[in-house]
């Protein structure tokens, strides 16, 4: 269903026109409010950067799989055409545990 684009987005976050660390800081947030809202498929918009080649693009897999955000993923999927094609990402989250 994700890679037909059928996936019910629950929330979005375009990250264009962020510096590296200012990204990082708001896809962090991102993703922890979106769990604590109980969302479980977000989607992330990186774009595609000059000639296919951006920075937050080619960082966005490090960070999720990195020790801060992996915790909270439960996987990813390149986006469809329809919300962005290469230039977005599906997050699928962890739903949260009481206690």
């Amino acid at each position: 269903r994700i890679r037909r684009g059928q996936a019910e987005i629950e929330a979005r976050l375009d990250l264009h026109g962020h510096t590296h660390d200012a990204a990082f800081a708001e896809l962090s947030g991102f993703l922890l409010r979106s769990q604590a809202m109980g969302a479980r498929c977000v989607l992330v918009i990186t774009g595609k950067g000059r000639a296919g080649g951006g920075l937050i693009r080619s960082r966005l897999l490090d960070w999720l799989s990195g020790p801060d955000l992996r915790p909270l993923i439960a996987g990813y999927a390149r986006a469809h055409p329809r919300h962005g094609g290469d230039g977005a990402f599906y997050v699928l989250l962890k739903t949260k545990r009481a206690g």
